[in-house]
């Protein structure tokens, strides 16, 4: 039995949010428990499906000014289920040489990402915490791939939120930007306080069900673990407003996403 049918068969009667996540995106990586679950969420939260399909429409467009820039190599922290859309998928079809990692503490996740990717030497999954990046970037796998004295592309794409003020994202962030080369780029999305409900929000106690608790931050908050990166225009913004392709993408009420989302580049010497 291969890693990702024995993933499978353990997880079947737990929901998970990376499964979760690929179900409201259309994916077909999920089971009927995560379906449900997906469906109270949503009745606690309807502005949720929202909030998943920008997040993802902002990942594509993000990777598309990374490559317009000239970035071949990702490393994507919190990836979740590989669904529709996924970055090899975005950046692969233009450039075949393109390299992704994928990182998740989900293990159920990695070894359905490492099924997928099966027979693409380009792409690979590993299991790891963002709140050990050393771990991370140090992983053979990681090093196979992404060569660090070239710019990357740093993902953390609706993952912050999983990390605690005691964990101290900003040093994960500062670790993650000293080990990349100058002309690197990090890309954020995160859930924005005081629009996040506080904890006697159903939506709050279903999500902490199955996943690590959410700490929500202010725009202000976000902007100052980007230290250390030029922030592209238009700066931290909601989701639809990061370069919408047309006007109509945004909408009348982008803050309904409750989330926002900043792109930086690592500054040069000098």
């Amino acid at each position: 039995m291969d890693e990702a049918r024995a993933a499978d068969l353990c997880a079947a009667d737990h929901p998970s949010d990376a499964r979760i996540y690929d179900y409201l995106l259309g994916g077909s990586h999920n089971f009927a428990v995560d379906r449900q679950m997906a469906h109270r969420l949503l009745a606690a939260a309807p502005d949720h499906w929202r909030a998943i399909r920008e997040n993802r429409a902002f990942l594509r467009r993000a990777v598309g000014a990374l490559l317009a820039a000239g970035v071949r190599q990702f490393l994507d922290i919190g990836s979740g289920m590989l669904s529709v859309g996924s970055v090899h998928e975005l950046v692969q079809p233009h450039h075949p040489d393109a390299r992704v990692v994928y990182v998740d503490i989900d293990p159920v996740a990695v070894a359905q990402a490492r099924g997928q990717l099966a027979g693409n030497p380009a792409a690979t999954a590993i299991e790891g915490d963002l709140r050990r990046p050393a771990a991370i970037l140090r992983d053979p796998a990681t090093t196979a791939l992404i060569d660090f004295d070239r710019p990357v592309g740093l993902l953390l794409v609706a993952v912050l939120q999983f990390i605690s003020d005691a964990d101290d994202p900003a040093a994960v962030i500062g670790y993650l930007r000293d080990a990349v080369a100058p002309g690197s780029y990090l890309v954020v999305s995160h859930g924005v306080a005081p629009r996040w409900a506080g904890p006697d929000c159903d939506f709050i106690r279903l999500f902490e069900e199955i996943a690590r608790p959410l700490t929500s931050r202010s725009c202000a908050e976000i902007r100052t673990l980007l230290t250390g990166f030029e922030l592209l225009e238009p700066g931290v913004v909601w989701l639809p407003q990061w370069r919408p392709e047309t006007p109509f993408d945004v909408g009348e009420r982008p803050q309904r996403t409750n989330m926002v989302a900043a792109v930086g580049r690592k500054r040069t010497a000098g």
